[in-house]
């Protein structure tokens, strides 16, 4: 039985309502097309340019700004919610003004840069990486697939 998956997004600024849709979607359409039928939480914060670097310069000693970085609760933990309730999967920031910007260099639109931001989000919470050459193929056909499935492939957008 598939449940409902609590999306939130958070931001310290008013964000457009198409936004917010592209990211619920995205995020709910990403752990259907990965199976995950128990109920999850997963946190979506739109952070400015200067905060995803100082994340990112925290967490991963990486001193750059970048588009999008997570943060799983239980990374490698198979999904085993408590009866009745969400499990929290963890956290995702995405840096709004560089997803826009990199929809205008990749020519595409904003809705489909931040879907794909969160659709590559949720797949590294739930363990997806890209470092190696066959993990990396698998994490692109995952999003591309999860993207077309809302209407957002690269080559419709």
């Amino acid at each position: 039985m598939l449940h409902e998956h609590v999306i939130s997004v958070i931001s310290d600024d008013p964000v457009d309502g198409a936004v917010t849709s592209a990211i619920e979607r995205a995020a709910g359409a990403a752990l259907r097309q990965q199976g995950v039928d128990a109920p999850v939480e997963v946190s979506v914060a739109l952070v400015t340019p200067e905060e995803i670097r100082e994340l990112n310069r925290r967490y991963r000693q990486v001193d750059a700004e970048t588009d999008v970085l997570s943060f799983g609760m239980d990374e490698g933990q198979a999904l085993s919610p408590l009866p009745g309730q969400a499990r929290y999967l963890g956290d995702i920031a995405i840096s709004l003004p560089r997803a826009v910007a990199q929809a205008r260099e990749y020519g595409h639109s904003a809705e489909r840069e931040v879907a794909y931001l969160t659709v590559h989000g949720v797949l590294h919470l739930l363990g997806h990486d890209h470092h190696e050459p066959a993990e990396q193929r698998r994490m692109r056909e995952a999003e591309e697939t999860t993207l077309a499935g809302l209407g957002l492939a690269r080559d419709r957008v």
